[in-house]
């Protein structure tokens, strides 16, 4: 919502649960250039847009595809999926049917051209996603690493920080590097912009990324271990993406690793810095927070669809040191 606010052509309509409905706009340039938004999509309400309804009147849906078409790059487009109820009914087949021969599109499991018809309370609702890829992956990232950061949440960690008056960023922990890099995209007033990791694997990958996104220059990448307490200066900003899940090395101690990411941020973050972090173990953080001269300032929940479909609870934690006024 705090992006949204920022320009004054987006009018919002309201809130449903994760998604924000906003009034509908000519040119889509804006919405995709959104940095704090996974998915887009153009949609069409009404209480009578079942499947059965828009199998006899096509041209609602056809209209919707012919824009998302037209306002995209039509190479990206070759393949099509309608998500609903009674996806294998008869209506639904004619449906796909009228795609095929109207569009050129093929029928897939995997798509680019993701349709959906849902019903929300007593309203039904008919919406194609304008991309063929969530906005949340980003064009600098020159391959997936198995557990990398969403950029979205990424960008939402860097936003609660407040980064527009920092000078100087350290990102513990940095992976493949999309915390330090949505920072360097974004904050411009950022002097020092520097990342460690052990994992040589991901350094190398953070490198790729780092020039893909043409920050070669802005942002430094070293290889230390923070049970070493490298000595990088002191930092307005500390963040982290805490190992967990499967980022975890093997026999390796949570409880011992984390006490060890406070200790290094209660050493070199400056006394009016902000820690920022984000993981799915916040019990164990938190624990070792209260023994800290750490205080929570701000929480954000959220819910990570994971490969198997389900939900993963995480949370983005902002913290500024306990005796600072």
């Amino acid at each position: 919502l705090r992006e949204l606010s920022q320009f004054p052509s987006i009018e919002i309509l309201e809130e449903k649960g994760d998604c924000i409905y906003i009034k509908d706009m000519d040119d889509f340039a804006l919405v995709k250039s959104l940095k704090s938004i996974a998915r887009v999509y153009l949609v069409v309400e009404d209480k009578n847009y079942n499947p059965a309804h828009i199998s006899k009147h096509k041209s609602i849906l056809g209209d919707l595809i012919q824009r998302v078409l037209e306002q995209g790059d039509k190479k990206d487009f070759k393949t099509f999926k309608i998500t609903c109820a009674g996806e294998e009914s008869a209506e639904v087949k004619k449906i796909n049917k009228y795609i095929e021969d109207t569009f050129s599109l093929e029928k897939k499991e995997e798509a680019d051209l993701k349709i959906h018809i849902i019903k929300n309370l007593n309203i039904w609702e008919v919406g194609l996603q304008i991309t063929p890829r969530p906005l949340s992956l980003r064009t600098y990232r020159a391959m997936h690493m198995s557990g990398a950061m969403d950029p979205t949440v990424a960008w939402a960690l860097n936003s609660m920080c407040i980064l527009e008056n920092k000078k100087t960023y350290l990102n513990v922990f940095s992976g493949s590097g999309t915390l330090a890099i949505e920072a360097g995209l974004v904050y411009p007033n950022l002097e020092k912009i520097v990342g460690f990791d052990k994992d040589k694997e991901h350094l190398s990958l953070s490198i790729q990324n780092i020039k893909k996104a043409k920050l070669i220059k802005k942002i430094q990448i070293k290889e230390a271990d923070i049970f070493d307490k490298p000595e990088l200066g002191f930092f307005d900003v500390i963040v982290s993406d805490l190992p967990f899940g499967m980022a975890i090395s093997k026999g390796e101690d949570l409880n011992i690793l984390y006490q060890s990411f406070i200790k290094y941020a209660e050493e070199f973050l400056n006394s009016d810095g902000v820690l920022g972090v984000y993981t799915s173990e916040y019990k164990i953080l938190k624990e070792i927070i209260n023994k800290s001269k750490f205080k929570i300032q701000k929480e954000l929940m959220l819910k990570i669809i994971t490969k198997e479909d389900s939900y993963l609870p995480v949370k983005i934690m902002i913290l500024g040191f306990k005796n600072y006024k």
